[in-house]
């Protein structure tokens, strides 16, 4: 009996730690920011990690293979580094999708919350307006609106703002909807606070995460499109490196030069990954 009971009592220690060491970790949240931070940090740092000038040409140096001449990711057709390149691309492709999805956030969260909360004529209109706008896809819209328009940053940051408010919209609205039925946001009402406290200090918190996470495959998505815009020529205009125009450029010699368009190609996808992990990451948190 006294050996049961002194083996008994351990036995829930021993297999609960673990458990409670694992569920410190939110693995993707984890592994998105690591990786998205090493691709911020190397954009950041461009001019530590590289000598050459992203656009200065050296014709003789074209076409240099990896490695060759202390160019280690190559040269392209002009004799430009492509490493150097990437990394002052990925400076002009972060700060381009990163801000052009705030002004889309913002908007679109305003008149979600608007929507919802006020129903009515207001969300009529709203949601006219956000109909008209989804029925045409996003890529198509802002590349026409660019074409438009002409390229440029300006150009970019006006066509994804005038597209993008809508998905915001469309998802505060919903979350709205909910939110203004549940307890706090009656007694909120009941009490006589003015509208405006009510939407921005009781319900924005509650609503805007999902917009949040949304965000995060947004920022992929415009990338995306600031990558199609710069394969069509409409994007950030020449010499200025970006990924975009890294892929266009290099398409045309893809069979023996393969470096030139598949790096920055892997540069996309890996900053999308990262993305989508913290997306993921976040989700798993909101959920426990």
């Amino acid at each position: 009996m006294s050996a049961a009971t002194s083996v008994g009592p351990a036995l829930p220690a021993v297999t609960g730690t673990p458990r409670r060491r694992r569920g410190r970790w939110n693995v993707p949240l984890v592994a998105g920011l690591v990786l998205f931070a090493l691709i911020v940090l190397c954009a950041v740092c461009a001019p530590l990690l590289t000598s050459y000038d992203p656009i200065q040409q050296n014709l003789t140096d074209a076409f240099l293979p990896p490695g060759a001449k202390d160019h280690l990711l190559g040269t392209d057709a002009f004799g430009r580094d492509v490493f150097s390149r990437l990394l002052y691309g990925a400076r002009v492709d972060l700060r381009v999708g990163v801000l052009a999805v705030i002004s889309p956030f913002v908007i679109g969260s305003l008149l979600g919350l608007i929507a919802g909360w006020f129903g009515g004529w207001v969300d009529a209109v709203i949601s006219r307006i956000v109909d008209m706008v989804i029925a045409f896809p996003f890529l198509v819209l802002v590349i026409a609106l660019v074409f438009a328009m002409g390229p440029g940053t300006t150009s970019i940051y006006t066509a994804i703002t005038l597209v993008g408010w809508v998905a915001y919209c469309r998802i505060v609205r919903g979350q709205v909807l909910i939110a203004k039925e549940q307890e706090y946001a009656m007694a909120a009402r009941a009490s006589g606070l003015p509208t405006w406290r009510i939407l921005l200090r009781h319900l924005l918190p509650n609503v805007v995460l999902q917009a949040f996470v949304f965000s995060m495959s947004d920022i992929v998505l415009t990338l995306l499109a600031i990558v199609t815009l710069g394969f069509l020529g409409l994007g950030v205009p020449p010499p200025t490196p970006d990924w975009g125009t890294m892929i266009q450029e290099g398409q045309q010699f893809i069979l023996d030069k393969w470096y030139m368009s598949t790096i920055p190609g892997l540069a996309v996808v890996l900053t999308g990954l990262a993305l989508a992990l913290i997306a993921d990451g976040i989700v798993e948190k909101a959920n426990k």
